[in-house]
């Protein structure tokens, strides 16, 4: 069983419209028309197409059931769209829709495909187009196959890059300032020692 996705609600609420190249058959209770020739059937986002179809009136002249087959070498096709905006799509050999209850058995190279959520392959599935339920099945040593597709994670952001710290001395203004011995007068000290006079008396001693 894939991952559930209701069908679109409204489609059940739509008129079924059909369209073929030739139809033989009675609008009454209880009969059946057929449809031959470029076959759609469509109901709100469900389409169903083929070669023929064979449409079941029941006793309140509703469309109760159609079944479609197509020419050897093409596939009978199905599609709704989910209340998520999600297509689905089935193809087989036969397609048998109950439209009372919404399932169709597709016969034959089956296969039914979930937007975003994963795919069946059988000799025989049965999908249920208002829950998304389905099962399958194989004849002789024929595998059901199955794929799943992992939920998408939410793509993350990438960190901006950091920026490089410039040295302190990088890029900064050298300074006009120049040594104070360079650009100034060289101090006067603030005493000078006067030289001895030459009348000084002689020290004590001496000659």
């Amino acid at each position: 069983m894939l991952q559930p996705a209701l069908a679109k609600q409204s489609d059940r609420s739509q008129p079924m419209d059909l369209h073929a190249t030739k139809t033989d058959g009675f609008n009454a209770p209880n009969t059946i028309t057929t449809l031959t020739g470029h076959v759609i059937a469509t109901q709100g986002t469900l389409k169903a197409t083929g070669d023929k179809a064979l449409v079941y009136i029941d006793g309140d002249t509703q469309i109760s059931r159609i079944v479609i087959t197509v020419d050897k070498g093409k596939l009978a096709h199905i599609e709704q769209v989910d209340d998520a905006g999600n297509l689905m799509t089935g193809d087989a050999d036969k397609l048998d829709y109950d439209n009372i209850n919404g399932i169709a058995v597709l016969t034959g190279h089956a296969v039914v495909h979930q937007q975003g959520r994963g795919e069946a392959h059988g000799d025989k599935l049965t999908y249920n187009t208002q829950t998304a339920y389905m099962t399958g099945d194989s004849q002789g040593d024929g595998q059901v196959h199955m794929i799943f597709l992992p939920k998408p994670k939410p793509a993350t952001a990438s960190p901006a890059p950091a920026k490089t710290a410039s040295p302190a001395n990088a890029k900064a203004t050298p300074s006009t300032a120049k040594p104070a011995s360079a650009s100034s007068t060289p101090a006067t000290p603030s005493t000078v020692s006067a030289p001895a006079s030459s009348s000084s008396t002689p020290a004590k001693g001496q000659p």
